[in-house]
């Protein structure tokens, strides 16, 4: 076999290490070296280490969270609630109590009886027509329900009046024609509440409005 010249053999050699550090710098951005099959085999597993490192949260920890989340929501909706429904509750108190002066105005001053009939729902007024009571359909003095679920307490001389879940025939209340009232008191409260919205009528026609706490004897 015919020796080779030393500048074969030199020649060979540079390319055989020029292309291993083309693909060194192809695999791990080396500006130069030569190849090692121990780092090109590193450079090759680095994707999937990096594909197992964690990720974001976890399915127990993101359920966690929502039920936190959710709690948190029910607690803040059942407080805003009830603030709200207390307001309400307050307004239909006020405005039923300048309802009832209305109407005792409007009986002197047409000589006819006015009754008010209170249920669960709310509440009506009706017109004394000789032996009947005909209910106001529209006005001032229409049907009414109150804003929110309340309870309604009405006495009368002391004794309780029964409030049902319908109007009974005759109404619990009248604003007579010479401008007298029948003597009551209504409270209102929302289910479970303490706070009551108390109104006081007198036999003179005069309605009065409070708000009193029920544990307070």
């Amino acid at each position: 076999m015919a020796r080779r010249s030393r500048t074969a053999v030199a020649l060979e050699r540079a390319d055989y290490v020029s292309g291993d550090s083309r693909l060194i710098r192809r695999v791990r951005g080396s500006p130069s070296g030569p190849a090692s099959p121990f780092a090109t085999a590193s450079c090759l597993r680095s994707p999937i280490r990096a594909s197992r490192s964690p990720a974001g949260f976890s399915l127990i920890e993101i359920l966690v969270v929502t039920v936190i989340l959710a709690v948190t929501a029910v607690a803040v909706t059942l407080a805003v609630g009830g603030a709200g429904g207390e307001r309400q509750l307050a307004r239909d108190a006020e405005r039923l109590r300048a309802l009832i002066g209305y109407a005792c105005e409007q009986a002197e001053l047409s000589g006819r009886q006015i009754g008010l009939s209170i249920d669960h729902d709310g509440y009506r007024f009706s017109r004394g027509e000789r032996a009947d009571w005909l209910p106001e359909r529209d006005g001032e003095l229409r049907p009414r329900k109150w804003s929110v679920s309340a309870d309604a307490l009405l006495t009368r001389d002391g004794q309780r009046v029964d409030v049902g879940a319908a109007f009974p025939e005759k109404p619990q209340l009248v604003c007579f024609s010479s401008g007298e009232l029948t003597a009551f008191r209504l409270d209102l409260a929302l289910p479970d509440s303490t706070t009551r919205y108390r109104l006081d009528g007198r036999a003179n026609g005069d309605v009065a409005g409070s708000i009193v706490d029920a544990r307070v004897r």
